[in-house]
């Protein structure tokens, strides 16, 4: 791990000397990444320097004890030994997960799907009830949540729904909610009091920029319509709505929330450059991690990621096997208890497969 350290606080050094250079002043596109890697491996080689440091204050402390008769000085240096030996163990251990291979994509911004699955009317009121729990989760966390595209269902639920949420570090909180979710409850119009089961698949996508992603002019077809569904007048009048298809994928992204053709059609290119960079991801990592349709599924009751039972008032993650009779809580966006988990078994899994444990 230490000689991975030096290469890090040597590739740091090197980013910082090139960030000087004309050169890459000049050239935006290399900045950015270079400023990017810069910014994920910075805490590494603070930690580093703070780790050495101590190695070194523990050394002198050590020859000071062994060279000290005085008893009064030699248990305040034994004592100022034990502290910093303290020290030395919290900083290692902050060095291990500071160490563990970092997903990129974090601190991105996050495009976020919801949409009914089975279960007809109840799995699209299930699907209202996961926006507002993302909607009220974001909030609590700083972030701001910008609706791009809802599509609305019968007696107060949606059919799906496109937002962003923008903020650091947002896709690192949002990434493990990728899946279907599935609910069980008693729906209003039950008489018999049975219990129902629906489910809602969940897409998480990080936002991605330009140059992350280039796009050819040339295969987009670009259409333009009249947005439907509340906006007043506006609404009926211009053809503000913008959808696009990508056509070498048949990837299709639309955008009416805007009240402008322009900004519509912004926010459209946002959500393709999304898809298209998840397609690439997808197929350049493994199955594992990378495979969105595995993530998403069918939508079917069956398949799986987290279970929501209203009479119980429980929620089961059932990846990691977290069981918690506080779903009215959740449900109402007090998410940290299952984000936290879910990220503490990622992390002992990354660090497990580093040979960091």
């Amino acid at each position: 791990m230490f000689e991975q350290l030096e290469e890090v606080v040597a590739r740091f050094e090197e980013i910082d000397a090139a960030l000087a250079t004309p050169e890459i002043a000049s050239d935006h596109e290399k900045m950015t990444k270079l400023l990017r890697e810069r910014t994920s491996i910075e805490p590494s080689v603070t930690a580093y320097k703070a780790w050495r440091g101590l190695g070194a204050e523990i050394a002198d402390t050590r020859e000071l004890l062994q060279d000290e008769t005085d008893a009064e000085m030699k248990a305040m240096a034994k004592e100022e030994l034990d502290a910093l030996e303290a020290s030395l163990a919290e900083t290692e251990s902050k060095l291990k997960e500071l160490m563990i291979p970092r997903d990129p994509r974090d601190d991105s911004n996050v495009v976020l799907e919801v949409r009914a699955g089975t279960g007809g009317e109840e799995a699209a009121l299930f699907a209202r009830d996961l926006l507002r729990m993302y909607t009220r989760y974001a909030e609590t966390r700083g972030f701001k949540i910008e609706e791009v595209s809802v599509s609305d269902a019968a007696q107060g639920g949606i059919k799906e729904a496109v937002c962003v949420v923008k903020g650091h570090g947002a896709f690192s909180l949002f990434k493990h909610e990728s899946g279907t979710h599935r609910v069980q409850r008693i729906p209003a119009t039950e008489s018999q009091g049975r219990i129902h089961t629906s489910a809602c698949t969940v897409a998480v996508l990080p936002e991605v920029e330009d140059v992350d992603v280039h796009i050819n002019p040339a295969d987009l077809r670009i259409d333009t319509y009249r947005a439907s569904g509340a906006g007043g007048q506006h609404v009926n009048r211009t053809d503000s709505a913008v959808r696009i298809t990508h056509e070498p994928t048949g990837i299709v992204v639309q955008c009416q929330d805007e009240r402008s053709q322009h900004k519509n059609r912004d926010r459209a290119m946002m959500l393709l450059r999304a898809k298209l960079f998840d397609e690439e991801q997808r197929r350049l990592k493994s199955a594992h991690d990378a495979d969105r349709r595995a993530q998403v599924g069918s939508g079917d009751r069956s398949e799986r990621i987290r279970t929501y039972n209203f009479p119980q008032n429980r929620v089961t993650d059932h990846r990691i096997g977290l069981t918690l009779h506080a779903l009215d809580s959740v449900i109402a966006g007090s998410l940290d208890p299952v984000v936290e988990a879910l990220l503490a078994a990622e992390r002992a899994s990354k660090m497990a497969s580093a040979g960091l444990d």
